[in-house]
Formats: C-alpha cells, structure tokens, sequence
C-alpha cells in the first residue's frame, strides 16, 4: 500500500513544534537567570534532539508503511481490525463515562438534593449515557478508517447511526422520566398528574428515534421517512385509535380537574372502587379497597360517568344518610304519662316544656273556637279539634337533638331527620347529617353507635321497627325482646 507519507511527516512536524515550543519556553523572561553551563547543555540536547527526531519520524513512517501493505495483502485481516479499533474505541468510551464521568456527576448532583439534578442524573441514565458515548465514538470513528471498503465503510457507519439514534432515544425518555419523578417529588404533584404528558414525549421521541434508525439502516435521509407516513396516516390513525383519544382524554382531565392521583373515585360500570394510583396516557390505574388493581382506558373514563369523592375529602365531612323503617301500626298518641316521663330526659326536656305551652295555647283556642261554633249552631257542646303528642314526631325530635349534641357530627352542614314517603315496607325515617371525619373506619363506627341507640330507643317511645318477617307482637309494657311467629307456636304446642 502506498500514498501514506504524510503520517511521518505529521509526527516529524509535530516533535519540531514541541522542541520550538521548548526553545518559546526557554526563552521567556519570567524564568530566572541560568548559568552558561546550563545555556550549553540545553543548547545540546536541542541540536541532539533536532538530529533524533528526523529519524524517529521515518522509522514510524517506515512501520506505518508495512503495515498498511501488510493490510493490503490481507483485506480480511484489515477489516477485522478496523472493527476491533471501532470497538476498542466505544468501549474506551463506555469506560470513560461509566466509571469515571457518570460517578463523578451523580456525585455533584447528590449535593444538591432538593433540585432536580439527582433525579435527572439516575443510575439508569448513567448506563443509557455510558453506551450512547460508546455509539458515538463507534460512529464517529468509522469514516476516518480509510482503508476500509466504501461499502464496508458505508455499512458499519449506518448500523452505528442506527444504535446511537435508538440509544440517544433511551437516554432522552429517562430524562424525561427523571423531570417526572422530580415533578412527582413536589407538593403539587397531587394537583396536576403529567403523566400521560410524560409518556406522550416519550412516545413521539421514540418514534423520532426510530424514523433516524430506519434512515441510517436503509440509507436515506429521514425527510423521506416523513414524507412518507402522509400516505399512512390512516393505518397510525387505526393503531394510535386508542392513544389519540386518550390523549385528548387526557387534556380534558387535567384541564376540568376532573380527576387527580390520589382521589377516591367510584366508576361501577368498570368495578372501580377505590384510590387513582396513576393517570397515565392509555389508563387510570386505581386499587379498590380490596386491594385487587382496575385499569380503565382514560377516554372511557371521561366518556362515562363516575363519582369522584375529592370534595367530601376536602370538607372534612362525610355524610350519614341512612333510614329507620318504622311500622305504621305503632304509631299512636302518647298519654299523660308519657309525656311526663319524656319530660324528664334531658335530650328533649326543654322541647317537651315547649311543646307542652304551644298545645296549651292552641288548645285553649281550640275549645273557645269550638264554644263559640257551638253556640252559633244552636247546641249543646261540640268535640273541639284538639293538638296531641305523637310518639313518632317525639322520637324524630329525641333522635334530631340527639345528633345535636354528638360531637363528632358536624352543626355547620346539613342536619335533619325527616320522614320519607310510606311504603309496603314502613314509614323511613332518614337520618341526614354529616360526621366531623372522614375516616372510613371512624365514620362506621359512629354510624354504627348513631343507630345502635336509635334503634334501643325505639321501644322506649312505643315503636317498632319493620322487618322482613312476621313477628309474634308483646305488649309493648312487658319490655320483652320480640321473637318470631313460628317460634312461639312451637312454645305454644310445647
């Protein structure tokens, strides 16, 4: 092989520069005097230097040479070593940035723990990082391998472009990767989820990735790729259907706020019930109460209707809405008796002395109302049309000032207890209020202790409760549990 003299003579020029740069260095005026000795022994080893380097340069020269013939005789053998140099080169590369530039950054970037530095510079990023310098010293040194076939050249040059335009995709989605995480560490994160956003930029920089790799494997530059997917614009319409609609989904969520990572939501046609752990760019992921995980395809989500718990979360307040099914025969007028005995509990003391002064005053003008009727009609006396207790309105009144006075219930929200349309099954009587937590296992509990006395007290007013069988009714006076009809035949026969 022939026409590489300008090797030797690069290296003779380059020990020529080095000994003028010895001679600038000598010469300057900020080194101190030296004795003429010394001026003589530099001067020598200069001239011996002047009469070494000449010849160095043609002995490097001469091996280059041989070399390059010995190659030339032996193309195999030329080849095989340009590749062992390319990969000898990447792996040099690889070395450099995973051993000693990857380390020593994610050692800088550690002391800065609440930006986003120690999440750009994972571990993950170091490896993708360590083989992109790697592909890009590959792909760089391939052209400067010019005893290599073109085509043989032009092959190794284009799978190099190919690995480093596919590596440096990897590296780019686990920065974006890391913006996230750094973007999930803050407070906020809870307000706005960009995670659909997040796997959207690292779809279209894979797709990116990949229209460069198919233009270095096939040689052709990637303007041509994207001119060409116009004429496949409805195939990716077909295959990115779902994406396409999620991402709008997407949009919509975050825009409206509709849902967060975090909130309770209920979605029945899809058998969700419980926390959202992710809004990512094709589904909502949310673990229901049982811990079982639901996956709901984000467009369907915002297509279909689902309950979102956040305002009952961030009130405070959870409501109690529950109904004690009164049997209608049990209702009836309470007596003297009674109403002096209700007259003494402290939870309705003042109501029953109110309710007691209103019967009064409008009993009173009840009776003169039906005297003066009887006297216009000429006869002797007539009923009057007088105001009585019930045992039903004087439970409702216990049961509301009883709620009252809980102090796990909230006063500033909605509080009443109010009866509801009759029914086959009873006469409800709903309890509507609020607890002052939202803890599902402390509002069970006060809602159990809620209709746990309610439902005691009900014989203490003289009513009882609907169920779905019959019941062998006692005197209400005798205070015996009620027991079933076909139970107290059996006794009976017994």
């Amino acid at each position: 092989m022939t026409g590489h003299p300008r090797t030797g003579l690069e290296i003779a020029t380059g020990f020529t520069m080095l000994s003028s740069d010895r001679d600038a260095d000598t010469s300057s005026p900020s080194i101190e005097p030296v004795t003429e000795a010394a001026v003589d022994a530099a001067q020598s080893m200069k001239e011996s230097a002047e009469e070494s380097l000449p010849k160095m340069a043609a002995r490097v020269e001469h091996w280059f040479d041989l070399s390059m013939d010995w190659f030339d005789d032996r193309p195999l053998m030329a080849h095989l070593a340009a590749i062992a140099l390319i990969l000898l080169g990447a792996f040099a590369a690889y070395l450099f940035v995973r051993i000693l530039l990857g380390p020593l950054v994610r050692r800088l970037a550690s002391r800065f723990p609440d930006g986003p530095l120690p999440h750009l510079f994972s571990a993950r990023l170091n490896s993708t990082a360590a083989w992109v310098a790697g592909a890009m010293v590959a792909w760089g040194l391939t052209p400067t391998l010019t005893w290599l076939d073109d085509a043989v050249r032009r092959m190794v040059e284009n799978v190099g472009g190919a690995l480093f335009s596919l590596l440096m995709a990897k590296a780019l989605t686990h920065l974006i990767s890391g913006l996230n995480s750094y973007y999930q560490s803050r407070r906020s994160a809870n307000q706005r989820s960009i995670t659909s956003f997040v796997q959207l930029a690292q779809l279209i920089v894979w797709i990116i990735g990949a229209i460069f790799a198919v233009g270095f494997l096939i040689d052709r530059s990637p303007l041509v790729l994207l001119s060409g997917l116009g004429a496949l614009a409805a195939v990716l319409l077909l295959v990115f259907r779902d994406t396409i609609l999620s991402l709008v989904a997407a949009v919509q969520a975050s825009s409206y706020d509709l849902v967060r990572v975090g909130d309770w939501i209920t979605a029945p046609k899809f058998g969700a019930d419980g926390d959202v752990l992710e809004i990512g760019l094709n589904v909502v992921t949310v673990q229901n109460f049982d811990k079982t995980i639901t996956s709901i395809p984000t467009y369907k989500l915002v297509d279909e209707s689902f309950t979102n718990w956040r305002g009952m979360t961030e009130s405070g307040a959870r409501r109690i809405r529950r109904s004690l099914l009164i049997d209608l025969q049990s209702v009836r007028f309470l007596d003297d008796a009674e109403i002096e005995r209700f007259g003494h509990l402290a939870t309705i003391a003042a109501y029953i002395a109110g309710k007691r002064q209103d019967l009064e005053k409008a009993n009173a003008a009840a009776d003169d109302a039906a005297q003066q009727l009887a006297a216009r009609e000429g006869v002797s006396s007539i009923e009057p049309q007088r105001r009585r207790l019930t045992n039903l309105g004087t439970f409702r009144a216990y049961a509301e000032r009883y709620l009252v006075a809980r102090d796990d219930i909230r006063k500033d929200f909605t509080l009443m207890v109010r009866q509801l349309a009759p029914t086959s099954d009873g006469l409800p009587l709903e309890l509507y209020c609020f607890t002052a937590t939202t803890n599902w296992i402390a509002y069970e509990g006060i809602q159990s202790d809620i209709f746990d006395h309610l439902i005691a007290m009900t014989d203490e007013f003289g009513l009882r409760l609907v169920q779905n069988f019959e019941y062998d009714v006692p005197s209400l006076d005798t205070g015996r549990p009620l027991r079933p009809a076909a139970d107290a035949g059996t006794d009976a026969v017994d």
